[in-house]
């Protein structure tokens, strides 16, 4: 690679539109605009009357992770496809969401489950 092409060593190029890995804070929310497009189930739980505290995105989500998946790569596939954002940024968010009382009240099984998973995870480590 030559000094002309500008490209520091060590440092990632971010996606346009993508945040940067570390940053969790709330994406505008465009980023699910179309989801109700591509999979009716998200977009009929988004549509719902939402608390106050959640984005359509944040809403979205929840109700991805609430599906069962049928094996390896077919969640990631559904995430890149309905939220636009790659799996990193997505386990991000929901990892945010955990602890996000708004989130607990709009969905008490699905962050119950998660919030436990999560605990028996750092249990093991």
């Amino acid at each position: 690679m030559s000094a002309d092409e500008g490209h520091d060593e060590g440092r990632t190029e971010q996606p346009p539109g993508e945040p940067a890995v570390g940053d969790v804070r709330a994406d505008p929310e465009p980023a699910v605009q179309g989801a109700a497009d591509r999979d009716p189930a998200v977009g009929e739980h988004a549509a719902r009357s939402r608390p106050a505290g959640l984005s359509a995105r944040d809403v979205a989500v929840l109700a991805l992770e609430r599906r069962s998946w049928s094996g390896p790569g077919v969640k990631e596939r559904a995430i890149r496809e309905q939220l636009d954002m790659s799996p990193t940024r997505y386990y991000q968010l929901l990892n945010a969401l955990l602890d996000d009382r708004h989130a607990l009240a709009h969905d008490p099984v699905t962050v119950n489950r998660l919030r436990r998973r999560r605990e028996e995870h750092r249990a093991r480590r």
